[in-house]
């Protein structure tokens, strides 16, 4: 299946070696249809590729709706690949919500994402952008705004930098049923924060997301600190792909917060982007052509990306 030179550009395909190489592997962050947005792939369709290429499974991403009914039907529609739902506490879904937590919780949701698009860090941001090109969800953001209907940021911590009562209900919650902490689209102190306040109401599982991304930007410093504490650093396909992060600022970040703490995936399903069930291996291609072993990339694509889909025995 080798298409050229790997990496990820128009019509390139993985490596053989690399699809080898991250058999096994589960990816966290897949946006697919269906969703209010243009997506490359359905869930049913994605769940058949991946049974294919020897790839575990993927946990369902959305913006703005729980996704663990989805993800229950489409495990028992297409046997042999584990689809794990998730949900993002967005203003969608009622923002640091505990209840709906719960609710996602007992329907088997496994990741709750911090605020992403709702997230107060991204409005400000949103807010000093002027005439750039904004990203989907951005679009559909403000046409939401203009609209009347959207219901402001969602605050994690209050003005002063303290974890909010909120929050720690929403950690409290997902602490109890052994869930993912993912922490979404949060600044760089607010991710401090969460961290801090997840370690001390015991969740066990915690994730950085795309620290690299612009929005995070988190230093090698930073994401040693967070390390220290227990998180696992998430790389993200899509927004290097896209060339929202560096490649080598990457690597330069996995190198000094460990292979071990960190995991691959994707945060693909956009459709000019390459096909999600590509995404991993492409990444692995990168990694080995940038002096990473076959045994460090198996870590961070398959070993600890299995590491959080299982739970943790009580």
């Amino acid at each position: 299946m080798c298409g050229g030179p790997a990496g990820g550009g128009p019509g390139v395909r993985p490596s053989d070696r690399a699809r080898e190489l991250v058999r096994g592997a589960y990816d966290h962050h897949v946006h697919i249809s269906p969703d209010v947005m243009g997506r490359r792939i359905d869930d049913l369709s994605l769940a058949r590729r991946f049974r294919e290429l020897g790839l575990s499974g993927f946990t369902l991403k959305s913006h703005y709706v729980p996704t663990a009914e989805r993800a229950s039907v489409v495990r028992a529609a297409v046997g042999g690949v584990e689809v794990m739902g998730a949900i993002a506490l967005n203003a969608a879904v009622g923002g640091m919500n505990a209840l709906a937590v719960e609710i996602a919780a007992r329907e088997g949701a496994r990741f709750v994402w911090m605020p992403t698009v709702s997230a107060a860090n991204e409005a400000g941001i949103l807010s000093r952008s002027g005439g750039k090109k904004l990203p989907f969800w951005a679009r559909l953001q403000r046409e939401l705004e203009e609209q009347g209907v959207s219901a402001g940021p969602v605050h994690a911590v209050d003005k002063t930098g303290a974890v909010l009562p909120e929050t720690r209900a929403v950690l409290r919650v997902v602490a109890a049923h052994d869930m993912v902490l993912a922490t979404g689209h949060l600044s760089r102190d607010e991710i401090f924060a969460v961290v801090e306040a997840a370690r001390e109401e015991g969740v066990r599982r915690i994730v950085v997301t795309h620290p690299e991304f612009p929005s995070q930007d988190l230093s090698a410093k930073d994401q040693i600190l967070l390390v220290e504490q227990g998180a696992l650093m998430e790389r993200c396909f899509a927004p290097a792909h896209g060339g929202k992060v560096s490649w080598e600022k990457m690597f330069e970040n996995i190198r000094a917060a460990g292979v071990e703490n960190s995991f691959l995936s994707t945060d693909l399903g956009q459709p000019a982007n390459p096909p999600v069930e590509d995404g991993i291996a492409l990444m692995a291609d990168r990694l080995l052509g940038a002096g990473f072993g076959e045994e460090e990339v198996r870590v961070m694509a398959v070993e600890n990306t299995r590491r959080l889909a299982e739970r943790v025995p009580a």
